[in-house]
């Protein structure tokens, strides 16, 4: 995902919900609907997310440290873990709770076009919000599908910003039922229940953010195409013959780190084996150029130790020898 691309969607979708948050608000202050209370808090908690994706995206431009050699790209991702937290806490279960409330204390709704009309504006302007986040994820998601796209996204911000928009959407239309049912029926209980359904949406939202921000806070490797190109630019079937085994870690969305042993002649120099070291570097970042950090170890394979089993670390993709 390109930085740009990520942060056009963002934008749109702050610009998007900063105005549908004020008009919800009023709209609540003139009918006193639960699920208009319910959704303005939503996408003022949204508002506040897509502030952290943007201070996230910020703070991992940082230049590296001593104390941080590797720089701060993983930054986006512990933003991307809170916005999850915030739409946990202060979305969804504030919506399960003035649910609760509203079932229990049910009211009828006053002035009904506010809520109508504001939600009718909300539906329209996160339609646009939601398709320009299509077409920047479009941009960059290839042949996957949209659920392997929001799983297997390095980046996390595309994903985060669909999801949100996604349930933003859906919310929407739960707002719009709840409120028309309890104004054709005359009950303030319908209001309520679809207030509670848009929690428990939230709530389910918020649980597949923090289950995919997680996997990339500990670390995921670089992608099934990114190993291959990689393991294919390493090896010239000259000076490096093979790779002997290979780890790859991300160490932000666009900076992996590679650490592969790799087979040399036996009979190579030290100042040949350092040439090729440094020949099969330039071909890994010209292959993948978010390969920006690379270590590469030189040894000599022994198909022998490694059919016989003494030397894990000699066989290729093989387990790293216990300690």
């Amino acid at each position: 995902m390109s930085a740009s691309g990520g942060t056009k969607a963002i934008v749109a979708a702050l610009v998007a919900n900063l105005a549908i948050a004020v008009a919800k608000f009023v709209a609540f202050l003139f009918s006193g609907s639960s699920s208009m209370l319910a959704e303005s808090v939503h996408s003022l908690a949204d508002s506040g997310n897509q502030g952290l994706l943007l201070l996230g995206g910020r703070r991992a431009r940082r230049e590296a440290t001593p104390q941080h050699p590797f720089g701060y790209g993983r930054e986006r991702y512990i933003y991307a873990f809170l916005v999850s937290i915030v739409l946990f806490s202060a979305g969804g279960m504030f919506a399960i709770y003035e649910g609760y409330e509203k079932i229990k204390h049910p009211h009828a709704i006053e002035n009904w076009y506010w809520p109508v009309g504001v939600l009718v504006f909300a539906i329209i302007a996160e339609t646009i919000s939601f398709r320009t986040a299509i077409k920047e994820s479009n941009a960059v998601r290839g042949t996957l599908s949209w659920k392997e796209f929001v799983r297997h996204a390095k980046a996390p911000e595309l994903p985060v910003v669909l999801l949100e928009d996604l349930g933003a959407l859906v919310g929407l239309v739960l707002a719009l039922l709840g409120v028309s049912l309890a104004l054709a029926t005359g009950d303030g209980l319908w209001d309520g229940i679809g207030t509670l359904c848009i929690g428990v949406l939230l709530i389910l939202i918020a649980l597949v953010l923090a289950v995919e921000t997680k996997s990339l806070l500990l670390g995921e490797a670089a992608s099934a195409d990114d190993l291959r190109r990689i393991e294919e630019a390493l090896v010239d079937g000259d000076r490096v013959t093979r790779v002997i085994h290979m780890r790859t870690l991300h160490l932000g969305p666009e900076e992996v780190l590679v650490a592969a042993k790799i087979a040399v002649p036996n009979d190579d120099t030290a100042q040949k084996i350092a040439a090729s070291i440094n020949a099969a570097e330039e071909r890994v970042r010209a292959a993948v150029p978010i390969a920006r950090v690379i270590y590469l170890e030189p040894d000599v394979y022994s198909a022998s130790a490694a059919a016989a089993g003494t030397n894990p670390g000699k066989s290729p993709g093989g387990p790293a020898p216990s300690h």
